[in-house]
């Protein structure tokens, strides 16, 4: 049985990116379902991507091709930007004694890993050591990158919970930069050991790292899974699948042994589940079914199984009118609540969600863009 169950509206994009060869079977009708939710997924790149390698790019209609072609401009233009923006951030991070360390979409693109295939980005995300912070923003602001006005309560927020500082854009070239210091809050579940995720990482390329393999995919399973907004969440799955199939494929079933050791070094057994699991279900990853049982709930725990199941299964279906499954908003809405859970204490988790709804209540339109991005992910 598929995993959209009776829609079989939803499994058009996901069977393009599981077979990209089904592509020359497909009609204009069914063409005018896929493309609107490959865009609402931030996939329609990637969906190219697929059809090129697939070698079946020729066999979709003209029309078609000009929205995936237009797409593909797109992210060829976010990887020459990015590698513009590299230029600047390596001598400017040298003055602050710290390598360029890459996190998700900058760094597949970077190290040439098969998620980058199409893969779209807002922004750069990176992780310098935490005791060089206050030179990293000095140096930063010296070079243009600005949080601009932020409101004193997300200021504090993110300095007393969150594993980032407030992002910071160009004042010139308008790029947004996110700096790391972890891959988790501090509060959360994890038991990030940063010193061991520097000891793991690797040169992608001249002056620019990643991280290593296992501590890249547990920090993509981490990310999507304790993240509250899922507007991306089928993009970022399909990230997870090919850095599992790829590292697999270098490696064998050392990968899985050493990927799950590291998780339990981390505390990141249950994300990884997740990942695993849903990984499986919806894009048919390849895993060993050891790997899954291996990191299954067990107690209490198992009970929430059914009901996790009925969230991510939302989650994981794009975001267009053609697929919404009944009680999305509602499923949505919990796991915007539990990615907050997860982040702080009951205590304090009701009076910020309390003042978050409150600031959103009379935010106005003329908020910046990095203001915008602050607020949304301060709650």
């Amino acid at each position: 049985m598929s995993w959209c169950g009776r829609l079989p509206e939803v499994v058009l994009l996901v069977d393009l990116l599981r077979a990209p060869e089904r592509a020359a079977r497909l009609s204009p009708a069914e063409w005018d379902v896929v493309i609107p939710q490959a865009r609402q997924s931030h996939l329609l790149a990637s969906l190219a991507a697929r059809l090129w390698a697939a070698g079946v790019s020729g066999q979709v209609p003209a029309e078609v091709a000009r929205h995936l072609g237009s797409a593909v401009v797109l992210q060829r233009k976010q990887c020459q930007g990015l590698a513009h923006e590299l230029d600047h951030l390596r001598p400017a991070l040298a003055e602050a004694g710290e390598p360029v360390l890459l996190l998700k979409g900058a760094a597949y693109i970077t190290a040439g890993l098969p998620p980058a295939a199409g893969r779209l980005m807002s922004d750069i995300d990176i992780l310098v050591h935490t005791s060089a912070l206050p030179a990293v923003e000095r140096v930063l602001a010296g070079h243009g990158w600005s949080a601009g006005k932020i409101d004193p309560y997300n200021e504090r927020y993110y300095r007393q919970w969150m594993h980032e500082i407030p992002p910071l854009g160009h004042r010139q070239r308008r790029s947004t930069l996110d700096v790391h210091h972890t891959i988790l809050p501090p509060t959360s579940t994890g038991q990030i050991d940063a010193a061991a995720l520097w000891r793991q990482a690797v040169e992608a390329s001249p002056g620019v790292m990643v991280l290593g393999p296992e501590d890249m995919v547990l920090h993509s399973a981490a990310h999507l899974f304790h993240e509250g907004e899922f507007g991306h969440g089928l993009r970022d799955l399909l990230d997870l699948d090919g850095l599992l199939r790829h590292f697999a494929g270098l490696e064998g079933p050392q990968f899985y042994a050493r990927l799950l050791a590291r998780a339990h070094s981390m505390g990141l057994e249950r994300p990884l589940y997740y990942a695993c699991l849903h990984a499986a279900r919806v894009l048919e990853t390849p895993l060993p079914a050891e790997l899954i049982a291996a990191l299954r709930p067990t107690g209490l725990a198992a009970l929430k199984g059914p009901f996790m199941d009925f969230l991510f299964r939302r989650a994981f279906t794009p975001g267009h009118s053609s697929c919404r499954l009944p009680l999305t908003g509602f499923a949505l809405f919990c796991l915007y609540v539990r990615s907050h859970y997860l982040r702080m204490p009951l205590r304090l988790l009701l009076p910020h969600l309390l003042r978050k709804a409150c600031m959103d209540l009379r935010a106005g339109a003329g908020t910046g863009a990095t203001d915008r991005k602050v607020a949304k992910e301060a709650g």
